[in-house]
This record gives structure tokens, sequence and C-alpha cells, in this order.
């Protein structure tokens, strides 16, 4: 018979503390499979869930692992989801492989593009006067660059938009003046109070100011220029509407304008076209 421990001693004997007994084991496990066990209205909706949505099982990693991992351990009851697995996997690499290709596309686009740029450049730098720069850049630039059309307007002392014959021959219209403020109001048809060096946008009738009545011209890519204070305008026009867009990068473009802005204002030098009546 044990005697009952003195107060303020230690316990005769103790409890160890471990690792639960086979024993306590067993009834921790079957605790927890009793706390998670569902009913039969629980079953029924999580079924509906999941047939409903079969994205909610297969989307989640830690749920596929452990479909996988029972199966593995020989589960009967679980579905065997390794080929759903597999497909889904295979759906995402083709996801990868699909925009691998796309930047490799958008890649070579812009080296493309960098070349034309480069070579029209080249031919504008060449050109040994205005007249042969200003045919230059309206005539062989557009076909250099994938376009059909290019125009350049200068704004002048003048009352309306007019074709500057006066600045050299073979230019066909393609290279106009326009009264003050004609630049401006033209970028800004779009609404943009404050349009940057590039815009680039679909072509309405107004196109028709710069192109002629009988365009082809349904998008356009506009570059504003700076000539030692005077405002003047670079445009481009596709046939492609798509061909020039407001979600296009504009890098190339404004680089390829501030070429053009330096060298049409080299080339203008003592010729002030504010004072030229064309």
């Amino acid at each position: 018979m044990s005697r009952d421990p003195k107060p303020g001693g230690t316990p005769a004997t103790a409890e160890p503390v471990g690792e639960p007994t086979g024993e306590s084991a067993g009834a921790a496990k079957a605790a927890a499979s009793s706390a998670l066990k569902l009913d039969t209205e629980e079953c029924d909706l999580i079924r509906s869930l999941i047939l409903a949505d079969p994205e909610l099982v297969l989307s989640d990693d830690m749920v596929m692992r452990a479909l996988l991992g029972a199966t593995a351990q020989g589960a009967r009851n679980i579905v065997d989801l390794r080929d759903k697995l597999v497909e889904r996997l295979e759906q995402r690499l083709d996801r990868l492989v699909h925009a691998n290709r796309s930047v490799i596309a958008a890649a070579y686009e812009n080296v493309a593009g960098t070349q034309q740029a480069h070579r029209a450049i080249l031919a504008l730098i060449d050109a040994p006067d205005l007249g042969e720069f200003l045919r230059r850049l309206t005539r062989e630039v557009p076909a250099m660059v994938g376009v059909e059309e290019a125009r350049v307007c200068l704004e002048a002392e003048v009352d309306d938009i007019h074709p500057a014959e006066s600045l050299g021959e073979g230019l066909d219209g393609r290279v106009l003046l326009a009264p003050d403020g004609t630049v401006g109001e033209y970028l800004m048809l779009e609404g943009d109070l404050a349009p940057g060096p590039v815009m680039l946008r679909p072509c309405g009738e107004e196109a028709e100011i710069l192109f002629g009545r009988l365009t082809r011209t349904r998008s356009e890519a506009l570059l504003r220029l700076d000539l030692a204070g005077a405002a003047g305008l670079l445009a481009f026009g596709a046939a492609d509407p798509d061909r020039f867009g407001p979600e296009q990068g504009i890098d190339l473009l404004t680089f390829f304008g501030s070429v053009v802005e330096r060298l049409l204002t080299r080339h203008l030098g003592a010729l002030d076209p504010r004072g030229s009546g064309g």
C-alpha cells in the first residue's frame, strides 16, 4: 500500500514524459480521424464543389501531393490523378513555350526595326543638300522602314497648308508649309493636351490634311520636330491599321526623330522657312 507524498516533497512515482505509447498513439489517431470525419451532407457538398470546379483540386499543389501520396500508399478510394497532373504540367509547359517564342519574336522584330532605322539614317546623313535630304526622307525612307508614306510639315508665316515647292525638286507635295500652331493642333486631335515627341495612332478623316484625299493611310506615327525654334512634324503613314498604335514602344522612333531634327536644322541653315512663302 503506497503512502501519500509528504507536503512539499516529490511524488514517489512520476509518469515519463516523451513519445506516446502504442496505445496512446492509436487513440490520438482515432480521435483525429473522428474529428475530421465528415457527415454525408458535407461529403456531398465537397463532391459537388469539385465537380463544379475541378480547378479547386488540380491547381492546388498541396492537395495534389496528398492525393498522389495516398494513391502511392495503396489507398483504394482515391482516384489516380497522375494523368491529370501530367496533362496540366504539359499545358503549363505549352504556355511557357508560347511565351518564350513571343519574347524571341519581339526581340527579332526589335533588331529588324533597329537595322531599318540605321539604314535610313545613313541614307539621310549622306544627303548633300536640303532638297536631296527631303527627297530621301519622304520618298526613300518609307520603304526602308516598312511604311507607305512620309510627310514633313513645317510651320511658317503662311495663311494655309500648301506644298513647299521652293525647298527642293521631286518632292511631289510631300513637304508642306503650314500656319503657326498647325502641328500642335494636329497632334491634339486625340484630345491629349500635352502630346509627347512621338504619337502613334489610327488615322481619322483628318489624315488627308497631311497625306492627301486619296491616301491609303490607316495608321500614323507622328514625330514632333523642334527646328531651331520653329515647329515641324515628320509623319509616317501605313496602310495597315495595326502598324502604329498607342500600346507600342516609341524609343526607336524617338531616336530617329531626334536625328532627323538635327540633320534638317543643319540643312535649313541660313534658310528661314518661316519667311518662305513656297
